[in-house]
Formats: structure tokens, C-alpha cells, sequence
């Protein structure tokens, strides 16, 4: 079978559906085949009609006795009624707008029904049910829509899951696909075929034979994403970087002259980059460490040792207000440097798309560009101001991602100037990823983990608070606000209330609609708690559609002490440090994951005072404030990273479109069995014949499979 023909091609796909199966990303055979059900209907037993009772979803099979239609004034509603019989009793169906049904159905025709059991002053009925014309003589195996499991798929306006059916289940007749698993991969796993997978996956006899289909499937994609991962290490590695000689007295100085003691976790990670930093290949790491673990500190040591050899050291964050602040940070660590260890001072930069400072002083960008393009060693500290055409790093040895998943495949390409001088990069990240989830999707990059907190950091109390509990709660702000402390207010975007609109929205990524949501909630918040909950104190907003200007502004004045109150949309989720801000106060916390209200706590306790985390719920349901709990019961963002993955699942926790990785893929990286299976044999194809020469099913499949995922 040629999986890249055109839909256009099959029987019953006409130009209007044509246009929206595409919008589904239906384009050719292989994408309708690989659009997979999101649920099964069970329907593998058919049920005698006297044994049918309400909300039951059920199979019944039997003869026409009786159909009519009739038209409802004024609505203008058409109404069928059949009348169905086996021979053990007869039950009514009921179809609404759907007259042509009469026709369909004559009386003595025989036929499957499928649907639910509803009831009625006048007893039970099915509610609109699926229907098949059948042959009391034949078997009933062969039904698409009505008996075994019913595959249910992901639908559009226009394309509902019968047509799909219609579609799909002819084309399994006689598959034949070639498959890109070796088959000796396959016998050692007990795996089906592809296509008896794909067979499996859309009409299967069970519940059982439809999950090994996925676990094939899964795995084929697991794999698929090592060998890349593989592949593009080999590439990084057979690139040229500078080499960059471990200096341990100049380290030994700059951790003693820290105000602080680094944790064994920093330890180990700044061990790990320094000695990435002496490979002639570029280094490419991933430094994860849990909020407030000192990640800055670390990532300050390698780029100490790369400027201090002569080079320049580039660190990068994802806005404006964290460039300044990783900025402030830095020097304040240089500065405060004991005078043994003075030495190691550098010089420091900041350029964003506003400002650029140079040893403290702000100067021109221009002269700013300048001192870079000259070569002089230095950290410079930015957003994606340094990644422009007209900024020239001719000395670069060492990039510094923070919250490196919120840059693109693009911007980090921008860094890579020069082929004969591919810098190290270093990426770092707050956001605490399970293992199999770290392993899988960063499988080109080496893993730093930093699990341990600085000591005598004080624990932040987190509470949840419900209904009856918030005026207290509000109280409680008030009185930590007027003792001269700050708070943050995180709110979630306000549902949409018009039906209509819900509608019209369904299905679309309206990037413009769920900002102006954003910004509706936070103003909403911002007017109920400048108004009427606390008018004697200072509150201000932030929200995505303020200019960089402004929000800069506020969030320094924030900063500053100028507003006890910050209401925010998740925007403060990354890396903003204000020491004064003892609360966060999370409204409508159940609408959020865990790992991201762990990210919220992490903005407050960063100063002297004891600081609150307390999470509004909307509602008293213990049930529904079951998960809220483990943020009380623990302060461990990796523990609470695997609890969420659990509860929510790998794509719900991750995004696909932030991991690039498919579905199926995705649904599988709780399954760790199946993840090592999928290394393993990558790990062996890659070693045996890393051009896959031998494969050439897998290295097709490959090429389609790099085109189709990404990382952004």
C-alpha cells in the first residue's frame, strides 16, 4: 500500500470532505490510517432486549416491526420511531432530524442497534442509536459501528466518527505495510506486525489486543526518538569547540568566596559542566534543578572559568525582567566575592532590546556591540537582543539557556555562527521533569540534576483555602501587608460563558482569544481586590498584552516596594525574584497542575521572613482538593512532577507541542519498561550501522519521523 497517496483519491471523499478531514491533519492514507481512536465503545456483547435497562450502553440486534415519522409544530422537528424485536421482547429507538432514516430502516428489515439506554414516562428507549442493516443468517463480525469495540476518533465539524469508520475499516481488508522495525527487534519483544498493529489499534476484539497495538505502535516512535536523539549526538560530537582547560584553583576560589555553601547537588553539577567544558567537541547539557536550588550559581562557575580562559560567555533568558535580574544576581556574586578570591572578577554585560550596561554603567548598545565584536572576554548577560545579525561574538565558547524549552529550534540555531567554533552549551530549567520523561525527550543532552535546596532556607507553609475559609484568608494578606511584606496573586483565565463563542473557538489554538481571557481575568481580579477587598492598599497588574516597557516598569516598582499587590496572569512563573513578597496567593489553584503551582510557590520565601503559599479553590469537594494536599504534604518539585505526570498524564504534564513527540509516544513515557526496550535497541541499530544503510525502511521512516517532530 502506498501510504502517501492522497485521501482525494478513496471513494466518498468529495471536495467539502476533503477540506475538513485535512483539517483534522488527514492529508494521505498513512495519516488516515495513523488517526487513531481516543476511546473505544464497548460493544462485543449483544444483549437479549429484556435484559436492557437505563444508561446502559448496549448491542441489540432485531427485526423492524414498525417505523414512523412525524413532524413536531412549531419547531419544525422531525421525530422517528422504530419499533425493534428479538425474541425475548421489543424496546422503542428514537432518531431526532433524521427522516430519511424511515427509508433506511423498512419494516422487516433486520438490523444492529448501538446506543444508550434512556427511560421515560412511557419506560425505556434508545436515545438516537448507531445502526447497521444485517442478515439474520450471517454473522455480525463485520460491523463497523455497531458490535465488537467501536473505535471513537478525534472529529471535526462535518466528520464524525461513523464516517471515519466508513473510511478506514476497508482499507485494513488486505494491509500491507512495510515495516521499519527489523523483524528480529519484533520476535524478541513478542510484537505484532505494523500492520496487524494498525488492524488492531482501530477495530479491535478487546480491550487487551487494543493496548499491545498502542505498545507497538509507542514503541516504534520511542524508538524512533532515540535513534534521532543518538544521531544528533554523533553529529555534535564530530563538531569542533574550544577546549577549555579545568582551572581548579580559580574554581576552589570562587566556592570559597561564595557568602554561602554550595550543596553536594551544585557540586556535582559544576563538576559535570567543567569537565564537558575540556571536551574538543561541544558540550550540550541539561542542568534541572528544583526552584530556588541555585542553578545561577553553578551556571556563574562555568562561565567564570570560559571568560577567565579568554573567551566570551553568552547567558540567555527568556525575558527582559529575568535577563536584569540574573544580571543583578551575578554581579552581586562577583562583587561580594572574599578578597582572596577577588580575582576572579570578570567583566559583565547586559543587552536586551532596551538597555545595555557594561561594568555597571549603562552605555550605548553600539558601543556595547562593538567591545563584543573586538573579541573581549566577558559574560554578557541578555534576551534574544544577542542572537541579532548585527551582534558578532568572535570568541564565543560557552551559551547559557535558562528556561531553555521556551526558546526555539531557530533561536538556538542563531547562536551556532561559526562551524569551526561551535560553542558549549549549558541549558537550564525550573521546571523538575520525571527521569523517563528527561531521558526521552532530552536524549541528546546530558542530565544534571540539582535536587537539594541551600540550607537554612525556611520552609514556605502552603494552605489550601476554601470558600468558607476565604474572608480569613483575605484578612491574612491584610495583616502581612500592612507588617510592610508583598504578595503575588496568580489568576487563571476566565472561562468563556457564551456557548456561542465556546462553539465557534472549539478545536482552535486562538492564540489572541485566550490572551485577551488572560487579560479579562487578571483586570476582573485586579478591580474586585483594588475595590472591594483591600482599597486601603497598593495593588497593581501584569498580563501579556502590556508593552515590554510597562511590564518592565511595573515589575521593578513591584520590586521596588512601590505596590503591595501584584496580580498576575502565569507569567511570573518564570524565574522573577522579589525577597519581599512573603505570599502567594493562587486563585482557582484547581485549575492548574501541580508542577506549575510548585513553579508559583517558588516566586515567594526567597527573603528573611516566613512566606505563605495559599491556594484558592472554588470548591469544598475533598475529592477535587486531594491533589492540592500534596503541595502541603511537600516541598520536592520532582516528587510532585511525577504525582502530576500520574494524575494527568505525560502530554497533559509536558504539551506535545512543547516536546514535539507523538501521541502514542507521549501517553507511554509512564511506561519505563517499555522506554528502556525502545534505548536498547536504538542504542544497538546505531552502533551496528549508524547510517541505517541495512534499513532502509527505518531510515525512511526516520527521515519522515525528524520532519514531523520538533522541539519548541
Amino acid at each position: 500500500m502506498d501510504l502517501s497517496l492522497s485521501i482525494e483519491k478513496l471513494r466518498n471523499v468529495g471536495a467539502r470532505n476533503l477540506s475538513r478531514l485535512n483539517k483534522l491533519g488527514v492529508k494521505t492514507l498513512r495519516d488516515l490510517l495513523w488517526h487513531l481512536p481516543a476511546r473505544y465503545e464497548d460493544y462485543s456483547e449483544t444483549v437479549p432486549i429484556s435484559d436492557i435497562s437505563p444508561d446502559q450502553k448496549v448491542n441489540v440486534q432485531g427485526e423492524v416491526v414498525k417505523i414512523t415519522t412525524r413532524k413536531l409544530f412549531p419547531r419544525r422537528m422531525f421525530i422517528t420511531n422504530a419499533i425493534i424485536k428479538d425474541l425475548t421482547g421489543a424496546v422503542k429507538a428514537v432518531w431526532f432530524n433524521q427522516p430519511f432514516i424511515e427509508n433506511q430502516l423498512p419494516e422487516g428489515a433486520f438490523i444492529s442497534l448501538a446506543g444508550k439506554v434512556k427511560t421515560d414516562k412511557k419506560g425505556i428507549y434508545l436515545s438516537s442509536p448507531t445502526y447497521e442493516r444485517i442478515s439474520p443468517f450471517q454473522s455480525s463480525d463485520n460491523l463497523k459501528h455497531t458490535k465488537g469495540m467501536v473505535p471513537v476518533y478525534p472529529e471535526t465539524e462535518g466528520i464524525t466518527s461513523k464516517y471515519l469508520r466508513f473510511l478506514i475499516k476497508p482499507l485494513l481488508l488486505n494491509l500491507q505495510i512495510n515495516d521499519p522495525t527489523p523483524e528480529i527487534i519484533l520476535k524478541k519483544y513478542n510484537l505484532p506486525s505494523l500492520s496487524e498493529a494498525i488492524k488492531n489499534i482501530h477495530f479491535p476484539s478487546s480491550e487487551e489486543e487494543a493496548r499491545i497495538a498502542k505498545e507497538r505502535l509507542a514503541f516504534d516512535d520511542l524508538m524512533l526518538f532515540q535513534i534521532k536523539a543518538l544521531l544528533e549526538r554523533r553529529k555534535l560530537n564530530r563538531l569542533k569547540s574550544v577546549p577549555i582547560s579545568f582551572n581548579e584553583s580559580l574554581i576552589k576560589n570562587f566556592v570559597s568566596g561564595l557568602p554561602f555553601e554550595l550543596t553536594k547537588d551544585q557540586k556535582i553539577a559544576l563538576y559535570e559542566i567543567l569537565k564537558d567544558l575540556e571536551k574538543k567537541y561541544p558540550m550540550n547539557r541539561l542542568m534541572e534543578g528544583d526552584v530556588g536550588s541555585g542553578k545561577t550559581v553553578v551556571a556563574l562557575g562555568a562561565a567564570l572559568e570560559a571568560v577567565k580562559a579568554g573567551h566570551q560567555a553568552i547567558l540567555m533568558a527568556p525575558t527582559e525582567v529575568l535577563a536584569r535580574q540574573h544580571y543583578q544576581t551575578i554581579s552581586s556574586l562577583i562583587s561580594n566575592q572574599n578578597e582572596d578570591s577577588h580575582r576572579n572578577s570578570i567583566r559583565i554585560g547586559l543587552l536586551t532590546s532596551s538597555t545595555a550596561i557594561l561594568d555597571g554603567k549603562e552605555i550605548k548598545k553600539t558601543e556595547l556591540k562593538k567591545e563584543l565584536s573586538g573579541g573581549e572576554p566577558m559574560l554578557i548577560i541578555g534576551t534574544h537582543a544577542v542572537i541579532q545579525k548585527d551582534v558578532f561574538l568572535p570568541k564565543l565558547a560557552l551559551v547559557i539557556l535558562d528556561e531553555q524549552h521556551r526558546f526555539g529550534v531557530q533561536q538556538r540555531a542563531a547562536l551556532v555562527k561559526n562551524k569551526d567554533r561551535v560553542p558549549h552549551l549549558l541549558s537550564m530549567t525550573a521546571t523538575p521533569i520525571p527521569r523517563t520523561l528527561a531521558l526521552t525527550i532530552y536524549g541528546d543532552l546530558d542530565i544534571s540534576i540539582i535536587r537539594e535546596k541551600p540550607k537554612n532556607r525556611r520552609k514556605i507553609i502552603t494552605k489550601i483555602i476554601t470558600p468558607s475559609q476565604r474572608q480569613e484568608a483575605y484578612r491574612f494578606i491584610k495583616e502581612e501587608a500592612q507588617k510592610g511584606r508583598q504578595v503575588f496573586v496568580v489568576c487563571p483565565r476566565i472561562e468563556q460563558s457564551d456557548p456561542k463563542e465556546a462553539i465557534k473557538n472549539a478545536g482552535k489554538q486562538n492564540k489572541m482569544n485566550i490572551l485577551w481571557q488572560e487579560v479579562k481575568a487578571v483586570e476582573e481580579e485586579y478591580k474586585k481586590l483594588s475595590q472591594e477587598i483591600f482599597p486601603d492598599l497598593k495593588v497593581a497588574m501584569l498580563h501579556g498584552k502590556m508593552k515590554p516597557k510597562d511590564k518592565n516598569q511595573t515589575m521593578n516598582e513591584f520590586k521596588d516596594g512601590w505596590h503591595d499587590i501584584l496580580v498576575s496572569t502565569s507569567v511570573i512563573e518564570v524565574g522573577v525574584d522579589v525577597p519581599n513578597a512573603t505570599i502567594m496567593m493562587v486563585e482557582s489553584s484547581d485549575r492548574f497542575g501541580l508542577a506549575q503551582l510548585h513553579q508559583f510557590r517558588g516566586r515567594v520565601g526567597r527573603g528573611e521572613h516566613q512566606s505563605y503559599c495559599l491556594l484558592f479553590s472554588s470548591t469544598n469537594s475533598k475529592t477535587l482538593n486531594r491533589r492540592l494536599k500534596a503541595l502541603t504534604e511537600t516541598d520536592d518539585g520532582f516528587a510532585l512532577a511525577e504525582k502530576d505526570m500520574a494524575i494527568r498524564g505525560p502530554g497533559e504534564f509536558m504539551g506535545t507541542k512543547q516536546s514535539g513527540m507523538p501521541d502514542l509516544a507521549m501517553a507511554s513515557l509512564g511506561n519505563i519498561d517499555l522506554i528502556k526496550k525502545a534505548r536498547v535497541e536504538a542504542r544497538l541499530l546505531i552502533k551496528e550501522d549508524p547510517s541505517l544503510s541495512n534499513y532502509p525502511i527505518l531510515r525512511e521512516r526516520l527521515a519522515d519521523f525528524q520532519k514531523m517532530t520538533h522541539f519548541e
